[in-house]
């Protein structure tokens, strides 16, 4: 089954409006593995305006699944994943001033970049995923850095499966078959939520892992932490 990854920066967000530690980053992430997420993602930015470089510390030794980090990998980033080694970074192509991630690796252009970052990574026993659009091209290339996975950008299928979920699907369908025929394993983020998940799901039985942050934990003060994030693993189980 696709293993869910709540994405808890949205808990920092709110902590941060206010200073001080309510609510506790920590805690919320100890509690999301508690109440069945197969992992935590965070994003630490440059300013810090979610989750801090401190959090990113403090969540490692208590997370007893999966931890992944996901950023742009500027020196400092790079040193503070090489500092923590999480289980895995994804690697985000988003400038500090970017609200949220919006796009994929250009893998051609980037390529001996991203060869040279993800090789730093792997020397210190840590998987990498590059976060990448369906773009067939740029999947070939990704295959040449050496990643272990490609996460697959999933705003355009969430933005157009309302009414079109067939030909939303359809792109990322076909990336992904070509990216597990040129050996790389597949994660998916971003609008993933509780109406496009389990089709999406369905259509990508091989993903080996989604990670939400926004939908899940806006969802959560509806149907609370525990129960949403049971419904999400309820959809993945049905994919």
């Amino acid at each position: 089954m696709t293993k869910l990854s709540v994405n808890i920066n949205k808990i920092a967000t709110i902590r941060n409006a206010r200073g001080g530690n309510i609510p506790d980053v920590l805690a919320a992430a100890i509690n999301c593995e508690k109440f069945g997420a197969d992992g935590i993602t965070v994003h630490p930015r440059p300013d810090e305006r979610h989750i801090t470089y401190r959090d990113v510390r403090d969540i490692r030794p208590v997370i007893t699944t999966e931890f992944n980090i996901e950023g742009y990998p500027s020196d400092i980033f790079i040193d503070l994943v090489c500092d923590v080694v999480p289980h895995q970074v994804t690697l985000v192509p988003d400038p500090p001033e970017t609200l949220t991630s919006n796009a994929g690796w250009d893998t051609r252009t980037n390529l001996a970049f991203l060869k040279d970052i993800i090789a730093r990574f792997k020397a210190h026993g840590i998987r990498t995923s590059i976060f990448i659009d369906t773009d067939l091209a740029n999947i070939e290339s990704a295959a040449l850095t050496g990643t272990d996975r490609i996460e697959l950008y999933t705003e355009p299928y969430a933005v157009m499966y309302p009414q079109y979920p067939l030909k939303a699907v359809t792109p990322f369908l076909e990336a992904a078959r070509n990216a597990k025929e040129a050996g790389l394993e597949i994660n998916a983020g971003h609008d993933l939520d509780l109406q496009n998940l389990k089709y999406f799901s369905e259509s990508i039985p091989w993903i080996k892992e989604v990670s939400i942050g926004h939908a899940l934990i806006s969802d959560s003060l509806y149907f609370g932490l525990e129960n949403t994030i049971q419904m999400y693993k309820r959809l993945l189980a049905q994919g």
